[in-house]
């Protein structure tokens, strides 16, 4: 299965949101300004959110009084083609260091599968060539090492922990020091899963920051942020925090296949101008893939 049919299955809640609203239209022989409105409620229900739904339709509009289009059956290419451009204005390549190991930090709050996330990307390099080290740098919560610990074992990756309650840029530092002895190419690097207070986190995170820089330079590499798209706007509510608090370089968003709110990324991209890099689009270990633009776009607009 190609990655435009994984989309297209992963998607499948969220594009039935958006066409199953606007089908009667898509078999009819008139654009008007009904449609337009209607098209606008299926995009909010799918969570694109308020000013991107607006951009999107005022794009499609255009395009199509543009092209002197009067075919409905024309209008979804005419979406995918403006939701590809709200998508295609930031980096979303993994960016690694020149030589030496690449750290990734990643980020986000307790329950949108975070560690999980972190044992997919590890068996992504893995299965790519690359020798990956996870570090337990939430120590916060004791269960998040021993859950470390059993994906490690499972993906087949070493992990470096201490006991709980421990510093995590003690944790980074050990696994630094591990990565340059074993010849590792990566470390995953796990952190706090809590958000009640950012001034906490980010004088937690900004310690890890500090002493991944001394240790490895360019460090860390990636700052990922990890995103349930169950919850909707809540996520893009999440991003906003976090891009405050620290520098989030890019977007895991998780549950895709689960939820109708597909269109969550949107605003994520265009708003907040924060790639998303990685899509969940199921439970299995290789569900998690890269993210594609296009392949979104066109397989959320497909027929």
């Amino acid at each position: 299965m190609g990655l435009f049919d994984r989309f297209r299955k992963g998607l499948e809640k969220s594009r039935s949101n958006i066409w199953g609203r606007l089908g009667g239209w898509l078999q009819g022989n008139r654009i008007d300004a009904q449609f337009y409105d209607d098209m606008e409620e299926a995009l909010l229900a799918s969570d694109v959110g308020f000013d991107t739904t607006i951009w999107l339709v005022d794009q499609v509009r255009r395009q199509q009084q543009k092209e002197r289009i009067s075919d409905p059956k024309e209008l979804p290419s005419l979406l995918a083609n403006a939701m590809t451009k709200a998508l295609s204005g930031v980096d979303s390549q993994m960016q690694f260091a020149a030589e030496g190991p690449t750290l990734v930090l990643v980020v986000g709050v307790n329950g949108v599968g975070k560690t999980t996330s972190i044992a997919k990307l590890a068996h992504h390099y893995k299965s790519a060539g690359k020798k990956v080290i996870l570090a337990a740098g939430d120590t916060f919560r004791a269960a998040a090492i021993e859950q470390l610990m059993e994906w490690g074992a499972r993906v087949g990756v070493d992990v470096v922990r201490q006991s709980p309650g421990s510093d995590p840029a003690a944790v980074v530092f050990d696994a630094i020091a591990a990565a340059k002895a074993r010849g590792a190419d990566l470390i995953i690097c796990d952190t706090a899963g809590r958000l009640h207070n950012k001034a906490n986190l980010m004088a937690e995170l900004s310690k890890v920051y500090k002493v991944a820089a001394r240790e490895l330079p360019g460090a860390p590499h990636e700052v990922l942020l990890v995103l349930d798209a169950v919850t909707g706007q809540n996520a893009v509510s999440q991003a906003q925090v976090f891009r405050e608090a620290v520098s989030v370089s890019g977007i895991v968003l998780t549950k895709l296949d689960g939820t109708a709110k597909g269109g969550v990324i949107l605003p994520i991209v265009r708003e907040l101008e924060i790639p998303v890099k990685w899509v969940g689009l199921g439970e299995q270990m290789n569900d998690l893939e890269v993210f594609d633009a296009k392949d979104f776009a066109d397989a959320i607009c497909s027929s």
